[in-house]
């Protein structure tokens, strides 16, 4: 069994850690993008092209479902992706967790990237979604670039920019981009008022990997529990920066034996 993730950087790592959680012996595809990253900067047609070319190149190994582990892609790239490889192989795009985030908590903050803040996706998402909850859009400038470079003092600095302009007592946090799942504990920290509770934060890695698993079924062999990386296409490894994350880190451990 096999899954590909694409992304235009570390941002995969999440979804990738939720799945080996849930199947160690999976064999994993991590198709990202160095050479042409940051994605959220350039043109929707733009986007979809190198998000198109990290999925040819993942489906060239053969994966049995292949997932958008972005959110900025998933908006610009995800039916272009479709279009081309389904239904020969299932893809899953990347939502932000607004939904479990409003029915859960009165007062809502979607941390999300300055270019998807306000934008018409998120709004919609917010009119559907948010249900009675109270939802602040709260731009992060720097964030998932600091997350990329896995800069301890720019991620404070942007952690706290961003923690600052969060109402207080905000009961749940939506974390938009998936760079930010890999700083959910540092980010419900910066976030939390004097004397009240945690809030709680809301990411996608889980609800995506379960939906990865589910259509691809459970008639599939099991794999060996390796992981295979893509760099703009090629084969490389996992940047050094990854071991600065939990999720790297379980994904750099050696596959398990059986």
């Amino acid at each position: 069994m096999k899954i590909a993730l694409v992304d235009s950087g570390l941002g995969l790592l999440a979804a990738a850690a939720a799945l080996r959680r849930r199947r160690p012996d999976l064999d994993l595809v991590l198709s990202s993008d160095p050479d042409g990253m940051p994605w959220g900067p350039r043109t929707s047609e733009d986007i979809a092209a190198h998000a198109l070319a990290c999925a040819r190149a993942a489906a060239e190994l053969e994966p049995d479902a292949l997932v958008i582990a972005c959110n900025t892609a998933s908006v610009h790239a995800l039916e272009v992706v479709r279009a081309e490889l389904e239904p020969g192989l299932p893809v899953i795009g990347t939502v932000p967790a607004i939904k479990p985030a409003a029915a859960a908590g009165a007062r809502v903050a979607i941390w999300a990237t300055p270019a998807t803040t306000g934008s018409p996706y998120q709004q919609q998402l917010i009119r559907e979604f948010g249900g009675g909850a109270t939802v602040t859009e709260v731009a992060c400038p720097g964030l998932a670039d600091a997350v990329e470079r896995a800069d301890r003092e720019a991620i404070a600095a942007a952690v706290a920019d961003a923690a600052a302009r969060t109402p207080a007592r905000t009961d749940a946090i939506v974390l938009g981009c998936t760079h930010y799942e890999l700083l959910a504990e540092q980010i419900r920290a910066a976030v939390v008022a004097p004397g009240g509770p945690l809030p709680v934060c809301h990411g996608s890695a889980e609800a995506v990997a379960a939906q990865a698993l589910r259509r691809i079924g459970t008639d599939r062999p099991a794999g060996g529990g390796t992981v295979t990386v893509l760099l703009s296409g090629r084969v490389g490894s996992l940047p050094p920066a990854v071991l600065r994350y939990a999720e790297g880190r379980l994904l750099a451990e050696p596959a398990p034996v059986r």
